[in-house]
């Protein structure tokens, strides 16, 4: 049996597409378990994606694990069976704690990372150097909770290390270079092109919102003139929101720029599958610049990534800020650079 932890819409977006690719069985052969976050607008594209992986044959399993007092353990009781049962063990954030406490339960001789957008190119990355697992944007901490689960995070990290009776996999669409031992399969969306689209194309260009505000990264006016200059340029009228979006800095970036704010149902890579999508779809760095162009493929539209400046980074964001932002430019495919300030719209096919 597989068993899948997804913790976000795009992960369990990329259990189907790892079901569809790899010719693990089908949708059917697997145990999907939902671990929803506390914010709305996540668990609300979570469920969408529950009901397509449904459609799709999937058992689909909804277990709370944050929020309410004792719903960790509660979740940890409910789950350790079916943990310890699975033959082999998918998940889609390796730098989840509590995904990592459920790691130490498992018996599987197999497990698989499917893609959570860059954060795997990070994971891969800190993997191959022998690095403790720390989500980029973290500067990393010594407190407490951090010393209470040190035990478990370095359990897990032993559990993504291959060996002769145990085997680790990663499917993804971002470009990796896996340590020896562990195996690689392209992620390239051919799930969703075979279940979605082609899309109506329209004339103009639509922009696509990042978190990085939110997480502590980027400057908040610094972000808001950027979105304006690019909708200025590239003649944009939609703006559509990332899922952690606060609704405050939304509401002063549709006062501030007169874009149509849109909050997707589903992840962005099946929104704009469907269309209408823009001719040109403009974004920063983040996941959609790897993505989009696999999803979109033979439709014409064309995906252009605009560079995060120095000047935008917040004073305590990470060291590592800088550098990982720039590698996710730097490395995706088939999309139209644009500088961080002096941007100009992609030319006329």
């Amino acid at each position: 049996m597989n068993l899948a932890f997804v913790e976000s819409p795009v992960q369990l977006l990329n259990v189907l597409e790892w079901t569809h690719a790899t010719g693990e069985g089908t949708p059917a052969d697997t145990t999907v378990v939902v671990l929803p976050p506390v914010d709305p607008m996540s668990r609300g594209q979570l469920r969408r994606m529950a009901d397509l992986a449904r459609d799709e044959g999937a058992t689909v399993r909804w277990q709370e694990a944050r929020g309410e007092s004792g719903a960790p353990l509660k979740a940890l009781r409910a789950l350790a069976g079916l943990v310890r049962r699975a033959d082999h063990i998918v998940i889609g954030d390796p730098f989840s704690r509590y995904v990592q406490l459920l790691l130490t339960l498992v018996r599987a001789d197999r497990l698989t990372v499917v893609d959570d957008g860059t954060a795997t190119m990070e994971f891969v990355a800190q993997l191959a150097r022998g690095e403790r697992l720390v989500r980029w944007h973290r500067k990393g901490s010594s407190g407490p909770r951090e010393m209470l689960l040190a035990p478990v995070t370095a359990a897990a990290r032993r559990r993504f290390v291959p060996s002769a009776r145990h085997r680790v996999e990663v499917f993804t669409a971002m470009p990796v270079e896996a340590p020896p031992g562990v195996g690689v399969t392209a992620n390239t969306f051919s799930w969703t092109r075979a279940r979605f689209g082609p899309p109506r194309i329209g004339k103009g260009a639509d922009l696509v919102g990042t978190s990085l505000v939110e997480t502590g990264v980027v400057d908040r006016e610094q972000y808001q003139r950027a979105v304006a200059t690019l909708a200025e340029i590239h003649g944009a009228t939609r703006y559509f929101a990332h899922r952690r979006e606060s609704t405050d800095k939304l509401h002063a970036l549709e006062a501030a720029t007169g874009l149509e704010i849109v909050r997707p149902d589903l992840p962005l890579e099946l929104i704009a599958r469907r269309g209408p999508i823009g001719r040109t779809v403009v974004s920063f760095p983040s996941t959609v610049v790897h993505t989009l162009p696999l999803a979109l493929e033979g439709t014409g539209v064309k995906v252009a990534v605009c560079d995060i400046a120095p000047e935008w980074l917040r004073e305590n964001a990470s060291p590592r800020a800088q550098g990982f932002l720039s590698g996710v430019t730097d490395t995706a495919r088939d999309v139209h650079r644009l500088a961080s300030w002096v941007v100009a719209p992609p030319a006329e096919a």
